[in-house]
């Protein structure tokens, strides 16, 4: 195999992150604000071992499909700013980008189990796992990585290493990492023999632009604040939806026969967000089987995606936007446009808290959103008076509630 030379000067890490490139505890955890550079030093690290030799990284999410756009994207531009890309063969079908050493980076989501049974790299043992975004994944998606890690031979200590946004106190993550150790919000740094955790935000990474730490300093809502400015764990009150659970829902498409399906527009900043469910009326439940929840999708793509993924199929959405309509229309999708009316937001959201609401584990974002979903609040905590949403964390909500505008009827007013 192929020997290659490194040299990397220092200056393209941030300084808190540095001391970490040879940060050898088992279990690691890096979590924090938004653009406080985590992932970005994570995927600087992976590259770093496997340019140096002698480790095997997997790289996770919870679900697969998000693996290309993000933690691959990630990692790959981390090799063209240091310009190594002949040294590099990206075999994207197989999701395996490869090293002239020999050495392997494998992507992989943790809902395709068949797949995760069979990684194995090309020389040597699985010695690293990252799991970005850990928060959308369960206590039992760890435990099944760390049996991926066991046997082959490596001569570095093998490392389980989880990058995410504090959301929820709540969380297992929190129970399980945080609790037993006593975790102070003040708190930036803890070390012991098996586990190590990093807290950083926005003021840890030198690469931001002044109008990126202004977008940041000058949120207003405390939650969203804590959590992706200073990086705290969340603690959230006034949540809108507590009917709601997560449920393993492979296998049971079939049963799901009175669909519904929902859009809410975006492209840039805000994801283009669909949604799929099926509606058991007579018992009052929701089954949200799918999600799409991605940015930069130009509509002819999304209406390719949606078709190769559902068909024909009725598609209700946001009709603030009769050019994307038309558009869509074109490309062939079924789609019109939600009637929506005067408060069909909140008559909306009170007909879906009528309903128990069961999210497949695979819909992590749709799973975040009921999380976090959030009556605004004034200044002193309470919801501000009349009662509306803060219009965050509702995109795939918002395809939900047009999806089930026919529905819900008699509990709005249609315009």
């Amino acid at each position: 195999m192929a020997k290659v030379t490194l040299d990397i000067s220092p200056d393209v890490f941030n300084p808190i992150f540095y001391p970490h490139l040879n940060n050898d505890t088992r279990t690691q955890i890096f979590y924090g604000g938004s653009a406080s550079g985590k992932s970005v030093f994570l995927a600087q690290r992976c590259v770093f071992d496997i340019l140096r030799g002698g480790r095997n990284y997997l790289v996770c999410r919870a679900v697969g499909k998000y693996v290309p756009r993000s933690v691959w994207v990630e990692i790959q531009r981390v090799i063209r700013a240091w310009k190594v890309e002949h040294l590099f063969t990206y075999r994207i079908q197989a999701q395996i980008i490869e090293c002239v050493n020999g050495h392997q980076i494998l992507f992989t989501g943790l809902d395709d189990t068949e797949k995760l049974k069979s990684i194995v790299p090309k020389i040597g043992a699985v010695t690293d796992i990252w799991i970005e975004e850990a928060t959308e994944t369960d206590k039992a998606d760890i435990k099944t990585l760390i049996k991926r890690q066991r046997g082959g031979k490596s001569d570095y200590p093998k490392r389980i290493t989880m990058s995410f946004n504090p959301i929820l106190q709540q969380h297992w993550i929190y129970k399980e990492y945080f609790e037993s150790i006593e975790w102070a919000d003040d708190q930036v740094e803890y070390k012991s023999d098996e586990l190590s955790i990093l807290k950083t935000w926005y003021i840890h990474n030198k690469f931001l632009t002044e109008g990126d730490v202004s977008d940041l300093e000058s949120e207003t809502d405390e939650y969203y604040y804590q959590v992706y400015t200073l990086g705290n764990w969340g603690v959230l009150g006034n949540v809108i939806f507590a009917n709601w659970r997560v449920e393993d829902l492979s296998g049971m498409e079939d049963q799901f026969t009175n669909r519904r399906y929902g859009l809410d527009f975006g492209f840039s900043s805000d994801p283009a967000a669909v949604i799929a469910s099926h509606y058991d009326r007579k018992n009052k439940t929701i089954y949200i089987f799918d999600e799409l929840y991605e940015t930069g999708l130009t509509n002819d793509k999304l209406a390719e995606l949606c078709i190769d993924a559902i068909g024909e199929e009725l598609f209700i959405c946001d009709s603030a936007e009769p050019k994307s309509i038309a558009e869509l229309q074109q490309h062939g999708m079924a789609v019109a446009g939600a009637i929506k009316g005067k408060d069909s937001v909140l008559h909306g959201i009170q007909w879906l808290q009528q309903h128990t609401i069961i999210i497949d584990k695979k819909c992590v974002n749709t799973r975040n959103e009921f999380m976090q979903y959030k009556w605004k609040e004034g200044r002193d905590g309470e919801p501000v008076s009349p009662a509306r949403p803060l219009d965050k964390d509702n995109h795939l909500i918002d395809a939900l509630r047009y999806a089930y505008e026919n529905d819900g009827r008699a509990y709005w007013i249609m315009g």
